[in-house]
């Protein structure tokens, strides 16, 4: 049936009730013509409250993220007034210790001391700046650090104060990671070369190597290099460190350009040879055009200047992960430690997909599905060259961090939007591997390590404690968690197999999506973990529940996105699952202060993932629970629970809810502020709610959106008028709560009618998103 006619067949019908907005909408004028997103971009967002979001210098994707250090376990927190250095690799967001390659120091005086904590330099707030691609600071010692970067390299700028003995240290020996052995070698008066290996992550890994070489635009008038506190002035090789002096009595600046390989000391020469040769100014200018050309996809018109700054910034983080892994060349390491080359893609590397998975593949898939398809691709590739799919991967190594199967739902996305045309069976096949069978002991995958037992049982039994045998986490140790998420997973493999044609498969994986059944208990209407008895664990309440993975029990009641009608008929029907997600929401308390409530009941610290019995906004488990109530008939609920939400991103350091997660939580903000979201992750299904933006235009690529640009309009929107009345798709009545990616492809507009009162749109049975069978 034709979509056109498909939207005459719905039958109006709409529901809503109160809520605040993330910030009030003030200001209605057009933005000024000459006015650049990237100045509404705040890169210290999320710097402070363990946010872990870095404020340095990147372009979209870029492999090299140049940042400052100043001893936060991963990198910088704004609470911090010293600088140990700027190294070249970050993630933005992420929980545990992973990078800081290759710290850089400017300083003056003699070289005595090479522990970075002890030479690090003050710095005070008022003297430091940030914008996407630009990082600036003024040191206490007297000296300017400016920051910038290509796709492959990072670009420094000091100004140091007239003197003669003006160094930079580079500090190969130091990093975020459990450092392994490094070593460092001035090349000739202008160039010095290191290898940087390290290992570590939330737990141990496999050790990964990085190479760099540094290019300075003028010669230095003395060297150095140092082995553990030993400098030796004149030494040309060392494992610790090198320093170079620079004379700056008359000529203040020095540049330098450093460039980055995850395959060898010549992937970094011909990344310096592609990207380098610029002075600064330069390469700051094309990453900030770079940046407005990627910010520009979303135009967003309307709302406060709070509003808007932290939308654009939430867009501007979603946008720097996964990351480039391939060099300039074509080649990269895989994951089975040998070099490769790309063929007609790039290589991309650093997969948090417990994370990303739930809002930002979908965002990229949809804002940047060229960029999407290559990373899908990269993937699939690492699947048929290590032999197993990631499941938390960093550079050229797994890590096994978190649990469940979440590379099933983001490889099933990437085919539901088309990024898979002519890998489609290619990734099927690592995927039915995957979810039918155990890596080999030689692998450092583990997998769904719980495979076995879940195919005998119908589930993963919760073994207290339990460690694998191989780095990372183990879905034994969440076993109620890890088999919610792999009945997620199964159902989202099941539609990729009927559409490729699989039905046996397909009806085998659909039967298994039902196994989150086997954790219903009848008596207290929850889910909860088994052991390998079939016995439910204790002792028992659902805000102290054992195996669930960074949750409990009334916040993974939610995570069935594959058959919601099933679990509100376990429950006991619509009312009692409304007066449950009520209580979940502490909605009578939201209704009278959704901001104090978001921040006083929600929220109760960065890592409060336990003993709690309310929705968690800042943790991935949750992410999707203010969606729910699309199926219980009660579509306002989620206008409400969403903009509270919103409310907790702000334009401060503290911006962000606990960690970033690669984009995870940015996404999230980006696509509920549009009223988008992806409620069935892994299968095409985008949830609606009133967006908080009176008009919102996205430019779409027509290879995969052969309209090329959506306009969404909701006039009016504002604190007191925010309840959706009616919803016009291209003009035609729309009723429902949703709409497919296919829809939304054929769409030129969606509109919004909005009120101060509920109305009735959404609330007929056939408005909720169904289930997958």
């Amino acid at each position: 049936m034709r979509w056109t006619r498909r939207l005459r067949l719905c039958l109006a019908g709409a529901v809503a009730a109160s809520a605040l907005s993330a910030a009030p909408v003030t200001a209605r004028a057009a933005e000024p013509r000459d006015a650049r997103l990237t100045d509404l971009v705040n890169p210290f967002i999320g710097t402070a409250n363990e946010g872990n979001t870095f404020p340095g210098a990147a372009v979209p994707f870029g492999m090299v993220q140049l940042s400052p250090d100043t001893g936060h376990s991963t990198g910088y927190d704004y609470t911090q007034d010293h600088v140990r250095g700027f190294s070249l690799v970050h993630l933005s967001g992420v929980g545990c210790r992973l990078g800081g390659d290759l710290p850089v120091l400017p300083t003056t005086g003699e070289v005595t001391r090479t522990d970075n904590a002890r030479y690090a330099a003050g710095f005070r707030h008022e003297d430091e700046s940030a914008s996407p691609g630009y990082y600036r600071v003024g040191l206490d010692s007297g000296i300017r650090a400016e920051l910038t970067a290509t796709a492959r390299t990072g670009v420094q700028r000091y100004t140091f104060p007239a003197t003669d003995k003006a160094n930079v240290l580079l500090d190969a020996g130091q990093a975020l990671h459990r450092m392994v052995a490094s070593t460092v070698e001035i090349l000739d008066d202008h160039t010095v070369r290191t290898a940087i290996t390290g290992r570590g992550f939330c737990k141990d890994t496999l050790p990964y190597t990085v190479y760099t070489i540094t290019r300075f635009d003028r010669p230095f008038t003395a060297y150095g290099t140092w082995d553990g506190a030993t400098v030796t002035p004149g030494a040309r090789t060392g494992h610790g460190g090198a320093y170079l002096r620079f004379d700056t009595t008359e000529d203040r600046t020095v540049e330098a350009t450093t460039a980055l390989s995850y395959v060898d000391a010549a992937g970094a020469a011909g990344n310096l040879r592609a990207e380098g040769g610029r002075r600064f100014d330069a390469v700051r200018a094309a990453a900030r055009r770079a940046w407005e050309d990627r910010l520009g996809d979303v135009r967003a018109h309307g709302g406060g200047d709070t509003l808007r700054r932290t939308f654009y910034s939430s867009l501007y983080r979603a946008f720097l992960a996964p990351n480039v892994g391939s060099d300039a060349d074509g080649r990269y390491t895989g994951w089975d430690r040998r070099v490769h080359r790309t063929d007609g893609f790039t290589y991309y590397q650093n997969w948090s997909l417990w994370d990303t998975y739930r809002t930002q593949a979908q965002f990229l898939a949809l804002l940047a599905p060229h960029e999407s398809r290559d990373m899908a691709i990269s993937v699939v590739h690492i699947a048929e060259e290590s032999g197993w799919l990631p499941k938390w991967g960093y550079g050229t190594v797994e890590t096994n961090i978190m649990t469940g199967d979440p590379v099933t739902p983001f490889l099933t996305n990437a085919f539901h939007h088309g990024l898979l045309k002519g890998y489609e069976e290619r990734a099927y096949r690592a995927l039915k591997r995957n979810a039918d069978s155990l890596p080999p002991a030689t692998s450092p995958a583990v997998g769904r390590d719980a495979v076995p037992d879940y195919l005998a049982r119908g589930y993963a039994p919760y073994l207290k404690g339990h460690e694998p045998t191989k780095a990372g986490h183990s879905d034994y140790a969440f076993g109620g968690s890890a088999t919610l998420e792999y009945a997620l997973s199964d159902a989202m493999l099941a539609q990729m197999a009927r559409a490729l044609g699989h039905r046996e498969d397909a009806d085998r994986w659909a039967a298994r999506s039902l196994n989150y059944r086997n954790l219903f208990d009848p008596s207290t209407r929850f889910f909860r973990s088994r052991d390998t008895s079939g016995a439910f664990t204790g002792p028992w309440s659902p805000a102290q529940s054992v195996g669930f993975h960074e949750g409990t029990a009334w916040q993974y009641q939610w995570l069935v996105p594959q058959d919601l009608p099933g679990v509100v008929r376990l429950i006991g029907g619509e009312r009692l699952a409304n007066e449950r997600l009520d209580e979940f929401f502490a909605y009578d308390q939201l209704l009278k202060d959704p901001e104090r409530t978001a921040r006083e009941v929600w929220v109760n610290g960065p890592y409060a993932y336990y003993d709690t019995d309310k929705y968690n906004p800042q943790n991935e488990p949750d992410l999707i629970a203010p969606y729910t109530y699309l199926s219980t008939g009660q579509p306002w609920k989620t206008t409400d629970v969403v903009h509270a939400a919103l409310t907790l991103f702000t334009d401060g350091p503290t911006g962000l809810t606990g960690n970033d997660d690669l984009g995870t939580m940015s996404a999230w903000n980006v696509l509920s502020s549009i009223g988008l979201y992806p409620v069935q992750p892994g299968y095409p299904t985008w949830g609606l709610s009133t967006p908080v933006f009176d008009r919102v235009d996205l430019r779409l690529d027509r290879r995969y959106h052969p309209r090329g640009a959506l306009t969404i309009t909701a006039p009016g929107t504002s604190r007191d008028t925010r309840y959706v009345q009616t919803v016009r798709a291209d003009g035609v009545t729309y009723e429902r709560t949703y709409l497919t990616t296919a829809a939304l492809r054929s769409l030129r507009t969606l509109h919004y009618t909005v009120g101060p009162r509920p109305s009735s749109w959404g609330t007929s049975a056939q408005a909720a998103p169904p289930a997958l069978r």
